[in-house]
């Protein structure tokens, strides 16, 4: 992977990323799970008596050797998380008031996530890149070089068109059958309302969502010494401000917005995280 979003020193400025990255993984993808099926694994469950046509090598023969009756060892069974990504690669993902952009800061998320799945946990792990399209799917896998995959697609995932939450929902829902943990990362700059129910059916059919909501510093708390004009890079619409309105008005709209955003995803029992880039480590 190029050290272009992965290099230290652009990284500075980001905090506690790693800590967050590892919490949502240990929480969610626990790794090797606990299945109620029985098979033949490490952890022993139970024994049960033989029946024609049950596989000989699970025979305990010390039992039957002082027994004389045919018993079969069965194991607990295991399964492996799905973690799949969904990486919002929107114009507006490509602001940033530093050294650090917010599709910057996403790649370094998600790269952070895929190797804790697929190195740590041994769980299969997948990626999603869309705008008003869906630009890129590498279906979840534990197959060699998965990771290298993934981050292969998080290199080449670059801002591009608006943001449309529908694409990928559809993506999602046509192509990935089997439960798991979905994370969804964006600047989220759409109502809250149409958000979280774009987003929810994922959570009625059993999956575990999480949204990682991206802002730069300067979104949340913009500060301007004079009027400034301000451009929506994704619909090119204008609007000029004052200082006055940035440090007021706009910074109230804003924490209103987030809010908001918390209280449907709390309400339709979605994990949310908001996470802000700031220069520094402070």
């Amino acid at each position: 992977m190029s050290q272009r979003f992965l290099n230290p020193d652009v990284l500075a400025g980001i905090s506690g990323l790693d800590l967050i990255a590892r919490t949502v993984v240990d929480g969610f993808v626990a790794g090797l799970h606990r299945s109620p099926d029985f098979g033949f694994s490490q952890e022993f469950a139970e024994y049960r008596a033989y029946t024609p046509g049950d596989d000989l090598r699970h025979v305990d023969w010390n039992v039957f050797a002082r027994t004389e009756r045919a018993y079969l060892k069965r194991y607990r069974g295991e399964t492996n998380s799905l973690l799949t990504v969904l990486l919002d690669a929107s114009q507006s993902m490509e602001y940033g008031s530093h050294g650090v952009t917010k599709i910057d800061y996403a790649r370094y998320l998600a790269a952070s996530l895929f190797y804790l799945a697929i190195h740590s946990q041994r769980d299969a792990a997948g990626l999603i890149v869309f705008d008003d399209e869906v630009r890129n799917y590498i279906r979840p896998s534990t197959r060699h070089g998965q990771l290298q995959r993934l981050l292969s697609g998080l290199e080449l995932a670059e801002p591009r068109a608006r943001t449309n939450f529908a694409k990928p929902m559809e993506h999602f829902q046509e192509f990935l059958r089997r439960r798991g943990l979905v994370v969804i990362v964006s600047d989220f700059y759409e109502s809250p309302d149409v958000i979280v129910r774009t987003i929810e059916p994922l959570r009625f059919h059993g999956n575990e969502v999480v949204l990682f909501h991206i802002l730069d510093r300067q979104e949340i708390k913009p500060e301007f010494s004079e009027s400034a004009v301000l451009i929506d890079v994704e619909t090119t619409q204008r609007m000029e401000v004052t200082p006055d309105y940035a440090k007021h008005e706009y910074r109230d709209k804003m924490a209103a917005h987030l809010a908001a955003l918390r209280e449907r995803c709390r309400d339709a029992r979605l994990d949310y995280f908001h996470l802000t880039i700031r220069q520094g480590r402070n």
